[in-house]
């Protein structure tokens, strides 16, 4: 088995949240979309409109407002840097290719120092029943109440999550992206870097931070199990600052907060190949 390096190349709509559109690489695309006439017309706070790609959200992704601050704004600049400011910050997003065809998006995000936030890079990927995703085994996973349906008993009143152990924190394996099954489960996999395995295409997404800031990788398992009144399929796979969707439910340590300085840096890259057999 060879394992060949496929060069990526991104489209953004500035206009609209700063999303990313496209990821294409090596006669496919990776970003899963589904077009919503509401999504051109949000207005900051407002409740999300689905439309798929990779959405950037900052300071928040559950909670208020509904997946951040930035997704319904306006960003300004072009496909290389671009920013966006929010309700006590500014965001500034510089990307490049690599001489591999890897994607890097450098952001720096300037706030009051002590500012607290949650950032997920928000990616909603096309892949088929058979695509696995790929941590290293053991890994400290949060699982959030969606996922109520692999427990034996209920769900304790009052607990935002619960913890266990990739793959199969609750029991259930996560790692299987699968068929539709009418089932849904959010969780938060306490690692930098994961593997999205489907079929001979291989997606890496990784994010670098200074040492003193949390990382992690949310994953939404949607077998069309939302929304109870049209449910879809959809499969999320997150690089995340921070150890929660939602920042109010966070503990000390559980998101990344500016320093001193007032800025604080960090970096995402994203990297496909393709494997064949010899």
């Amino acid at each position: 088995m060879t394992t060949t390096r496929v060069p990526l190349r991104p489209r953004f709509d500035l206009a609209h949240g700063g999303r990313w559109t496209s990821l294409a690489g090596g006669g496919r695309e990776w970003l899963w979309s589904r077009p919503d006439p509401a999504r051109r017309t949000v207005v900051p706070g407002a409740e999300f409109v689905d439309a798929g790609g990779l959405e950037e959200c900052l300071p928040t992704v559950r909670g208020l407002p509904d997946h951040g601050d930035v997704w319904s704004r306006p960003w300004s600049g072009s496909a290389g840097e671009s920013s966006v400011r929010g309700d006590g910050f500014e965001l500034v997003r510089r990307v490049a290719i690599d001489n591999d065809g890897a994607v890097t998006a450098d952001y720096r995000l300037s706030a009051e120092p002590g500012y607290p936030f949650v950032w997920a890079a928000h990616a909603l990927l096309d892949v088929g029943e058979d695509a696995r995703l790929v941590a290293p085994e053991g890994t400290p996973t949060r699982v959030y109440p969606e996922a109520a349906w692999m427990l034996d008993r209920p769900w304790p009143p009052g607990v935002p999550y619960l913890e266990g152990r990739w793959p199969a924190p609750l029991g259930p394996p996560l790692d299987r992206l699968g068929r539709s099954d009418g089932t849904s489960a959010g969780a938060v996999l306490r690692c930098a870097a994961v593997r999205v395995v489907d079929g001979p295409d291989v997606l890496t997404l990784r994010v670098e931070a200074p040492p003193e800031v949390p990382v992690s990788t949310a994953l939404w398992r949607n077998l069309g199990g939302f929304p109870a009144d049209a449910p879809y399929r959809s499969i999320g796979v997150e690089p995340m600052l921070g150890a929660v969707f939602d920042q109010t439910e966070a503990k000390e340590g559980d998101t990344a907060v500016v320093p001193a300085s007032g800025e604080l840096t960090w970096r995402l890259i994203l990297a496909a190949e393709r494997m064949s057999d010899d």
